[in-house]
């Protein structure tokens, strides 16, 4: 990494972390700082999106000029022109004088855009004429004005979707994503998690003057794992929290626990890289259910065949000369006549022959397997998932990360549930 330290970025902006998606993150925003080309920075709410607007303009030619941030979805749609590019005196009711716009504020300078797909349409044809032309026109004015600025936008919307459903302009869309930069969510930065858990008890810490919380190396394992569906935002709430009314300094799983949403399903094995139109699952709830409508089905399966020996078996007591009646419904050979079924047991494989007897020396009735079929209780989700596990050892050979990886969950959470379910001789 020519021309900068990655380490210094991290300290001088307080981005704790050491993910490599992270990292090129910060690298692409190094590489294009001096270079006056629009950004669209993505990411899900909470994964800190907001610093990287902030190291562009630092690091870049305008870094003594202004830098303005600017939320467009906390900005009614009704005024959001005028606080954009400005308005005249008496331009609209309430317009008691005349008003110059961020584009005009950070002429110059680096002006910020977050949620930008949460903009009007009419909006964002105002918007794509400032990038293309760097003009602008006020609220209630015909004069064209100009400006000098560079745009880094951000948004936690899919705006690929939003252009198919009407809510986005193509062509702004195409202006915006110059530079493209991605933030991943914190689900996806392993032990960054704990680093950053680490670094908000301390904060919190020396703010009040109070003993750090610590985590245990189960609850630093359980931490990572966890979903963060809030990402970074959560995380920061949950240090908060436990310095403040944790009763004890050291933090276990159960008491992170406690203190997070009720959600089991980032502990559970998913299946992942299926399409849904090849019959693939959303999450790992829908493959329990499937799971079960199989068992269901084959159980309906096994009663019929059970049922149909035991309609074999009663043909072949009444004598070749009788027709094969099931039911309401006589069945003939090609030749019109019908078939003669003789108990020939010689011809039956071992355990046919041997279940045939079994029917023939005992008065009809309903199978014993069929009656354990219908009346077994469903299996649990923890049995569900000790078979998936199982399934998946078998299938690699006891290879236990080629088997997390089938799962899709990682190695440790794997090793985890081995032991949890007594496994070990599986891999």
């Amino acid at each position: 990494m020519a021309g900068f330290d990655l380490q210094n970025i991290k300290q001088k902006y307080s981005v704790i972390g050491n993910c490599e998606a992270l990292n090129r993150a910060l690298e692409i925003a190094m590489k294009i700082a001096p270079v006056d080309l629009t950004v669209l920075i993505t990411g899900e709410n909470g994964a800190g999106k907001e610093v990287f607007p902030r190291i562009i303009h630092d690091n870049s030619l305008r870094k003594h000029k202004r830098y303005l941030a600017v939320n467009c979805g906390a900005i009614p749609e009704g005024t959001i022109d005028s606080e954009l590019f400005g308005h005249e005196k008496g331009a609209f009711t309430g317009a008691v004088e005349q008003r110059e716009g961020y584009f005009a504020a950070a002429n110059g300078g680096t002006l910020f855009l977050d949620e930008v797909g949460e903009l009007p349409l009419a909006t964002q044809a105002r918007l794509l004429r400032v990038l293309e032309t760097g003009e602008y026109i006020r609220v209630g004015s015909s004069e064209v004005r100009k400006t000098d600025v560079r745009i880094v936008a951000a948004t936690n919307v899919n705006l690929e979707q939003a252009i198919h459903d009407g809510k986005f302009r193509e062509d702004l869309y195409y202006r915006l994503n110059t530079i493209a930069i991605h933030v991943p969510p914190l689900r996806e930065r392993g032990r960054d998690s704990v680093m950053l858990f680490k670094k908000f008890a301390l904060d919190m810490s020396e703010k009040y003057r109070m003993p750090a919380v610590r985590l245990t190396p189960q609850a630093e394992e359980w931490l990572s794992d966890y979903a963060w569906p809030g990402n970074v935002r959560q995380l920061k709430n949950l240090a908060e929290s436990l310095s403040v009314t944790a009763d004890t300094r050291e933090i276990t799983p159960e008491i992170l626990q406690t203190y997070l949403p009720k959600n089991s399903a980032h502990s559970l094995p998913a299946i992942v890289g299926r399409d849904e139109t090849d019959g693939g699952f959303k999450n790992e709830r829908e493959i329990l259910y499937q799971i079960l409508f199989d068992l269901r089905r084959d159980v309906s399966e096994l009663k019929k065949i059970v049922h149909g020996q035991n309609a074999v078996a009663h043909h072949s007591v009444d004598g070749g000369d009788h027709a094969a009646e099931h039911g309401n419904v006589t069945f003939l050979n090609r030749n019109g006549r019908k078939p003669q079924i003789t108990p020939a047991k010689d011809e039956l494989p071992i355990w046919e022959a041997e279940e045939v007897t079994e029917v023939l020396n005992e008065p009809a009735q309903e199978s014993p397997v069929a009656a354990t079929a219908t009346t077994a209780a469903p299996p649990s989700l923890e049995q569900l998932e000790r078979d998936l596990i199982r399934q998946a050892l078998r299938s690699c050979h006891g290879r236990r990360k080629a088997a997390a990886e089938q799962l899709g969950i990682s190695e440790r959470t794997l090793y985890r549930k081995i032991k949890e379910y007594g496994l070990e001789d599986e891999a």
